[in-house]
């Protein structure tokens, strides 16, 4: 049989290799069943690692931290270096393999992982990365083999499983006739299928088309976010209205930044005003577009998208859940970042971020996202997405503004806003987008089931509110589910029969704290115990005693 494709190994966030060319570990002797009372046999040892010498490891810790950097060929000198000193040193084979298939020099990749595999014949990563190169020259067979060997040198990796599946597909696919004008038969799911929504066109798992839009809406049919939208006025509405004034003055017509904040504040609908401001072409990248399961299509939708924007400028990008496009190479669990997929895609959105750095004339590209601790740091350099602004929840009279903005071209009666606004302390605006909504579905149900009209009225808010199946906010949730995330904690263990006190420290570095400290200040207050209390007495007076 032949294998599938699966994730790679690279170095992780500290410069070190995850899963890269690790040996496997030596399989211990089964014990033997006691013979006429002899103990055991005990197990064999495991043989030594070899012995690296410091001064290649320091070369390639190096060309480790080169590499997540972007800064491939230097990162390729430093792990030569690291051979020349140690020519047995699998893991910068390894590392230097990786990073020789992120430029595309497959020749060079595969001999280096022919390589890892005779220093370490139970590497799983290594079989694996050359099926992904193979997959990537369309050699389907050839990979399908190597995904199989990862497998057979670790039955429990997941990557492989999944990618031998992929190829499987892929195999299959080819193998189906053609039909009508020579296109591929469709399949169900996956990338073999070809969709257009919106304007976007996807075929095969890669963009062809996608749409922009004009949008109609301004910083006026936005409430509240005043700070935040004169901030956009002047560096992104400015320079694409007066870009001689730019010019001038040395500063660059382009931007790099990200808008962060907890769900449902509007990120998304400020974007939308500042191209109805400017009067620029918008273009919302989704992941879901732009992730694919199959090698090189993630990296290629990520060059048409800036390649689009480039012909259409001014155009401003923006990348919904940057934090899943982005992902921190070398984090835990199943988005850190692990497989080579991943982050290749990463280093393709480095790479695209850099064009775009030396020429960025008319683009801007904004990233969204709830959890900005979990974007990769490089994604978050001068330069790049430089900049970050928090979008924090409506205040008292920003609720009362949403809640009348929410109200026109509503048949209303007599409404008290203030006492809704309590009602609804800690709310998200979509929140309250959602309350006004519900309320206004009873006078229209009323009209339909009696033919006869009535306003909308206090009456329909109150009961919309004590209904729990209907109100409550999504941000209490929220703020308790990402607190563990940044906030650090003191636990108590008992080690050696003491009681020890161990801090548990959350995602945030010490300079994340500092550059998104409003919105970690944001998290303590609502996450504490007495805000908490006095938030749910607040809604409960406005409810049932006002």
């Amino acid at each position: 049989m032949v294998a599938k494709p699966a994730g790679d190994s690279g170095a992780d966030s500290k410069g070190s290799k995850k899963s890269g060319s690790n040996a496997a570990s030596a399989e211990a002797t089964q014990q033997a069943p006691p013979v006429q009372q002899q103990p055991p046999i005990p197990p064999a040892p495991a043989p030594a690692a070899p012995v690296v010498s410091e001064e290649a490891k320091d070369h390639w810790k190096k060309g480790n931290a080169l590499f997540e950097s972007s800064k491939f060929q230097e990162a390729i000198a430093e792990y030569d270096e690291a051979l020349k000193i140690d020519e047995k040193y699998a893991d910068a084979y390894f590392n230097r393999a990786l990073t020789f298939r992120i430029v595309h020099d497959y020749d060079s990749a595969q001999k280096d992982l022919e390589v890892v595999l005779k220093l370490q014949p139970k590497s799983h990563d290594a079989p694996l990365l050359i099926g992904d190169i193979l997959e990537s020259k369309n050699d389907f067979l050839g990979a399908r083999f190597w995904y199989e060997k990862s497998l057979a040198n670790n039955p429990n990796y997941t990557e492989a499983k999944n990618r031998l599946e992929h190829i499987d597909s892929l195999i299959h696919m080819e193998s189906q006739p053609n039909y009508g004008t020579g296109a591929k038969k469709s399949t169900v799911g996956g990338s073999g299928k070809s969709m257009e929504q919106e304007g976007t066109l996807i075929e095969e798992g890669q963009i062809k088309r996608i749409a922009f839009t004009k949008p109609k809406i301004k910083f006026n049919d936005v409430v509240g976010l005043d700070k935040v939208k004169k901030y956009l006025k002047e560096n992104i509405v400015y320079a694409i209205e007066r870009p001689e004034l730019f010019k001038k003055y040395g500063k660059k017509r382009g931007l790099g930044l990200i808008l962060y904040g907890p769900p449902g504040v509007g990120k998304t609908l400020i974007v939308s005003a500042i191209g109805g401001e400017a009067s620029a072409n918008v273009l919302i990248a989704r992941i879901n577009q732009i992730i694919d399961m199959y090698t090189g299509n993630t990296e290629k939708n990520l060059h048409a998208i800036f390649e689009q924007a480039r012909k259409n400028t001014p155009c401003i990008i923006m990348f919904d859940e940057l934090d899943a496009m982005g992902t921190k190479r070398g984090g835990e669990g199943p988005q850190g970042g692990e497989s080579s997929a991943m982050r290749i895609a990463v280093n393709q959105f480095l790479t695209e971020m850099n064009g775009l750095e030396e020429n960025p004339e008319g683009i801007f590209v904004i990233g969204t996202t709830n959890q900005p601790w979990d974007i990769d740091p490089a994604l978050k350099r001068s330069g790049r997405f430089g900049d970050a602004i928090y979008l924090k929840p409506p205040g008292y009279r920003d609720r009362v503004a949403l809640i009348k903005f929410e109200m026109k071209n509503k048949p209303s009666g007599w409404i008290n806003y203030g006492r809704i606004a309590r009602a609804t302390t800690g709310y998200s605006p979509a929140d309250i987008s959602r309350i006004v909504d519900k309320a206004a579905m009873r006078p229209l149900l009323h009209e339909y089931r009696y033919n006869k009209g009535r306003s909308l009225g206090m009456s329909d808010f109150i009961a919309i509110l004590k209904d729990k199946d209907t109100a409550g906010s999504s941000l209490d949730e929220w703020y308790s589910m990402v607190k563990k995330d940044v906030i650090s904690k003191t636990e108590t263990q008992m080690v050696d029969g003491k009681k020890q006190e161990i801090v548990k420290e959350g995602k945030l570095d010490a300079q994340e704290k500092i550059l998104y400290k409003k919105m970690v200040k944001d998290i303590k207050w609502n996450t504490n115990k007495l805000v908490i209390g006095f938030r749910k007495i607040t809604r409960w007076w406005a409810t049932y005693l006002f």
